[in-house]
């Protein structure tokens, strides 16, 4: 069941920083749950230290999610277009 959330709420997460980088209309759903999740799982790590098991599901959780997403969308975009929106 944990993955299934893990999907759910990357897949937001990932849509939401689409739509904040300006990059909805070039990728997909699938792609927007791979940027979500890769970045939450960055971010995750940053935030905690190393390890991905000790944060819980929190608000910070979810902020720190979304940054790395939006972090990880620039870096994307930074090596398909050779610039940042």
């Amino acid at each position: 069941m944990s993955l299934i959330i893990w999907l759910v709420i990357g897949g937001v997460i990932g849509w939401l920083a689409s739509i904040v980088m300006r990059t909805d209309a070039q990728q997909g759903i699938f792609l927007n749950i791979v940027v979500g999740i890769v970045g939450a799982f960055l971010a995750g790590l940053v935030v905690s230290g190393g390890s991905i098991n000790n944060s819980g599901f929190d608000a910070r959780s979810l902020i720190a999610s979304f940054i790395g997403a939006v972090v990880l969308l620039g870096i994307v975009n930074l090596v398909r277009r050779g610039s940042v929106r």
